[in-house]
């Protein structure tokens, strides 16, 4: 049972893995899926033919409030890793079993599979400080370093102007929206409350390039994996 409790204002580290640590991700498209779902299951709204919307079909009219502040994210084959800012009672709660419900249909529906796709319930940790806030969205936009440098986490990142090519080549992150664009109208990420504290993107490049070893004893409360 989740022990964490959430409250309106505050920010939460969310995850969530693939059952026996399965891949939740086949494709370019079920990644392209899972961040459409990311906008269309933020509102009060209940799009109950989901499964119908094609991707293509991002010119959508949203009604209410959203139910989250997505402030950056990072998808992997096998999991996944999310900022949120809770907006509303409950918000993040009903946000993710929207998401996780909907996007498990999808995966289900085209893959011809039966049964849980995700290992139980998603994970939640309070960031409960500005230095935790900071050192997540780093962590959180390093994550694809597993894929570059297994040991980067433990051992430190040896080829820091590759490693970060990399970071900022990945698709599936929202690094992008921190460094070069604004995000789409299908897909609001609202980061400010990291970018501000930075001077410029080299800034907050910098930030993620002085990643060391011992910042991952400092969130190892944070991470949840």
């Amino acid at each position: 049972m989740r022990k964490v409790k959430f409250a309106e204002g505050e920010y939460y580290h969310v995850y969530n893995r693939g059952v026996e640590k399965r891949d939740i991700f086949m494709g370019d498209e079920d990644y392209q899926r899972f961040i459409l779902d990311l906008r269309l299951y933020n509102n009060e709204k209940s799009f109950a033919n989901i499964r119908r919307i094609a991707l293509h079909e991002y010119e959508l009219e949203y009604e209410g409030e959203p139910l989250v502040e997505i402030v950056c994210y990072c998808l992997m084959p096998n999991h996944f890793h999310l900022l949120l800012c809770q907006k509303g009672e409950n918000g993040i709660s009903r946000f993710m079993h929207k998401l996780g419900t909907g996007y498990t249909n999808y995966f289900n529906s085209r893959y011809e599979r039966n049964g849980v796709l995700f290992q139980g319930t998603f994970k939640a940790v309070h960031i409960k400080s500005n230095k935790y806030l900071l050192h997540l969205s780093r962590y959180i936009h390093l994550n694809p370093l597993d894929i570059f440098q297994h040991d980067w986490k433990e051992r430190g990142i040896r080829n820091k102007k590759r490693a970060l090519q990399f970071v900022k080549d990945y698709p599936w992150s929202s690094l992008r929206y921190f460094i070069q664009e604004k995000s789409p109208q299908h897909l609001e990420i609202v980061p400010d409350v990291v970018k501000a504290q930075f001077r410029d993107t080299k800034g907050y490049l910098q930030f993620l390039a002085d990643w060391l070893p011992s910042n991952y004893s400092v969130i190892a409360d944070y991470i949840i994996e």
